[in-house]
C-alpha cells in the first residue's frame, strides 16, 4: 500500500518545504522506493498562471500543460519524476470544481460545505493516481495558523484517521532562531507551532528545525519534551551551502531513516548518494568560474527565474565551473551608454517575460551578443527580441515589432490563433481568459540537419514545455534567413518557429520554450550545458 508523508510548515514561511520534501523525495528513491511528491496551494487563484511574478515568483510548467508553483520544479529536479496536473491543487481550483459539480447537480440538491465536501476534494486530490507508489510526499503551503490553510490540514487530519498510522506521517518544518543579545536558540517557536497542529488534531511525528547553526543535544531534548516527539524525530536542518547539498545533510541527521522506522520498514544498509556527493564535490571544488549577464525584467525577485538560475548551475556543474550570474535590469539599455555593463562578461542569456516594458533594452542586449561574438541564449520572449533585433538591424525593418505591444505595421511577433497538438487543432482568441491564450506544455520540434541546435542536442526531433501567447511570424523566414538567421528548428507542420541561430557566431541560439524547466543537477539540459560550455570557451578556460 502507498505511504503518505504531509509535510506542514509553522512560524514563517521561506523555510523551505519544498526543498525539504524534495530531499526526502530523493532520499527514498536513494533507498530503492518509488516516490511522487505533491502540492496544495491555499491561496484562490485557480493557478499561478495569472500572477505577477513579484507576487508568486516563477511559474512552473509540466508537460501535460499544467502552470504550477515553483517548487514543482525542485521535485522534478531532486527525483526526476516529471510532474503532472494532479501534483499541483490551489483552494481555487479545488473550489471551482466543487461549485462545478454542485451546478451540474452532482450533490443532488444538498447543501455544499466546507467538510465535508471541500475537504473530500482535497482528499481525492492527494490520494488519486498512486497505485505502483511506495510513497506519495504531499507538501502543505503557507504556515499553520493562516486561515486559508484550514480546509487542507483538515483534510489531511482526517486523511491521516483513515489511513492510519502504519501509513501516513505527519513531518513539521518549523523555525529556531538564534538571538545574538541572549546568545542562544529559542525554541518557543516551534513549541508555539506545534501547538497550533494539536489544536487541529495533528500530532507531528517528525520535526525539521531550520537553524544557522548546530542545536545542542538538551535543546533537541527541549523540543522533543514539549513536542510530545521522540529525540531522535527532532532533526536539525542547518543552512546549507547548496540546496543540492541539504540531501545529504538530512541524511546525516538520520532523516530517512526516521522516516522508514515510523512505517516499520527496514533501515539497514545505505542509501546510494554517490550522485548527490558527486554534484556537491563539483559545486564546492569548481575549476574555473564564468560570468553570465542575464538581462531579465523581474530581476528584483530572483524566484521568478528560479529554475533558470538553477539551470545555469547544472551547466555549470557539467563543466566544472562555478556560475556567476549578473542580474541586469533590462530597461537600463534604454540609456546611453549603458551596455559597459556587458563588457568582459563571458555569455548572455535574455529569458522570457511578457509585457513590452524593459523590451528595448533586450533587444540592445541581443544586438551587442550578436555583434560582440559573445556567446548567447534566448528564452521564449528571448527569442522574440532576437528575432525582432535582426529584422531591424540585418533587413532593415525599422518598424519590426510585437503585436503584443500594440499596433504595429511589421508583425514579426504575433498572435497565432490555432496550431496543432498532435492530431488535434487548438485554438485561442486575443479575447479570452489569460490563462486560455497561452500555448502550454510539451509540444515536439523538428530541428534542422547540420544546424548548431542539432548538434547540442544530438538528435532530429525534441519534445520541451512551453508557456508563451505570441509567436515569431513564418510569413518573415526567407528575408530573415537571407541576412543570416537561421531557423533550425520548427513544429512538425512547419508553422510555428522554435528555435533560430546564426551560423557564423560562436553559440548563439533562441528558442521559443522553456528549457530550463527540464534541466536537472544530475542530467543537465543540453542547451544549458552547450552554452556555459561556450561562455568557456570565452573565457579562454578551456
Amino acid at each position: 500500500m502507498t505511504r503518505f508523508v504531509f509535510i506542514t510548515g509553522g512560524v514563517v514561511s521561506s523555510l523551505g518545504k519544498g526543498i525539504a520534501a524534495a530531499s526526502l523525495g530523493a532520499l527514498l528513491q536513494a533507498r530503492g522506493y518509488k516516490v511522487r511528491i505533491r502540492k496544495l496551494d491555499p491561496y484562490l487563484n485557480v493557478d499561478p498562471g495569472t500572477m505577477s511574478p513579484y507576487q508568486h515568483g516563477e511559474v512552473f510548467v509540466t508537460d501535460d500543460g499544467a502552470e504550477a508553483d515553483l517548487d514543482l520544479g525542485h521535485y522534478e529536479r531532486f527525483t526526476g519524476v516529471h510532474a503532472t496536473r494532479g501534483d499541483s491543487h490551489t483552494s481555487g481550483r479545488i473550489y471551482a470544481e466543487v461549485i462545478a459539480k454542485e451546478r451540474r447537480g452532482d450533490y443532488l440538491g444538498g447543501t455544499v460545505q466546507v467538510i465535508p465536501h471541500i475537504t473530500d476534494a482535497i482528499k481525492e486530490a492527494a490520494t488519486a493516481d498512486t497505485d505502483g507508489l511506495d510513497f506519495v510526499l504531499v507538501e502543505v503551503g503557507g504556515t499553520v495558523g493562516d486561515i486559508e490553510s484550514l480546509p487542507f490540514l483538515e483534510a489531511l487530519r482526517q486523511l491521516n484517521n483513515e489511513l492510519g498510522p502504519q501509513n501516513s506521517l505527519f513531518m513539521h518544518l518549523t523555525l529556531v532562531p538564534y538571538i545574538p543579545s541572549a546568545g542562544e536558540l529559542k525554541t518557543k517557536p516551534t513549541q508555539h507551532s506545534v501547538k497550533e497542529l494539536l489544536g487541529l488534531g495533528i500530532q507531528p511525528q517528525i520535526l525539521l528545525c531550520r537553524c544557522d547553526r548546530p542545536i545542542p543535544e538538551n535543546e533537541r531534548r527541549k523540543i522533543a519534551l514539549f513536542c510530545n516527539v521522540r529525540p531522535e524525530s527532532v532533526i536539525p536542518a542547518l543552512d546549507a551551502s547548496s540546496i543540492y547539498a541539504v540531501p545529504l545533510q538530512y541524511h546525516q541527521e538520520g532523516l530517512d531513516r526516521e522516516v522508514l522506522r515510523h512505517f516499520g520498514l527496514s533501515i539497514y544498509g545505505e542509501p546510494d548518494l554517490s550522485n548527490w556527493k558527486r554534484i556537491v564535490h563539483r559545486l564546492e571544488h569548481p575549476e574555473g568560474e564564468v560570468r553570465i549577464a542575464v538581462v531579465g525584467k523581474y530581476i528584483t525577485l530572483l524566484d521568478a527565474y528560479k529554475s533558470l538560475a538553477e539551470a545555469l548551475t547544472h551547466g555549470g556543474i557539467q563543466h566544472g565551473v562555478q556560475v556567476k550570474l549578473d542580474w541586469v535590469d533590462s530597461q537600463i539599455f534604454e540609456t546611453p551608454n549603458a551596455l559597459e555593463r556587458l563588457e568582459g562578461v563571458h555569455g548572455i542569456l535574455v529569458p522570457g517575460g511578457f509585457g513590452e516594458r524593459g523590451a528595448e533594452g533586450k533587444i540592445e542586449a541581443v544586438r551587442f551578443a550578436r555583434e560582440r561574438k559573445v556567446p548567447f541564449l534566448g528564452i521564449c520572449f528571448g527569442m522574440q527580441m532576437a528575432v525582432i533585433e535582426a529584422a531591424r538591424n540585418l533587413v532593415g525593418l525599422e518598424r519590426a515589432s510585437s503585436t503584443e505591444f500594440g499596433p504595429t505595421e511589421e508583425p514579426v511577433v504575433g498572435l497565432l490563433t490555432e496550431w496543432l497538438r498532435g492530431n488535434e487543432r487548438e485554438k485561442r482568441s486575443a479575447e479570452g481568459d489569460l490563462g486560455g491564450t497561452m500555448r502550454l506544455g510539451a509540444y515536439p520540434a523538428q530541428l534542422v540537419e547540420g544546424s548548431l541546435v542539432r548538434h547540442v542536442y544530438g538528435q532530429a526531433e525534441i519534445s520541451e514545455r512551453h508557456r508563451h501567447r505570441y509567436e515569431v511570424n513564418i510569413g518573415y523566414r526567407e528575408r530573415l534567413e537571407a541576412a543570416g538567421l537561421r531557423f533550425s528548428g520548427l513544429s512538425p507542420d512547419g508553422l510555428l518557429p522554435e528555435i533560430v541561430e546564426y551560423p557564423d557566431h560562436p553559440w548563439f541560439i533562441g528558442v521559443q520554450y522553456h528549457p530550463e524547466l527540464k534541466s536537472k543537477p544530475f542530467q543537465p539540459h543540453p542547451l544549458f550545458a552547450g552554452f556555459v560550455g561556450a561562455a568557456v570557451k570565452q573565457a579562454r578556460l578551456v
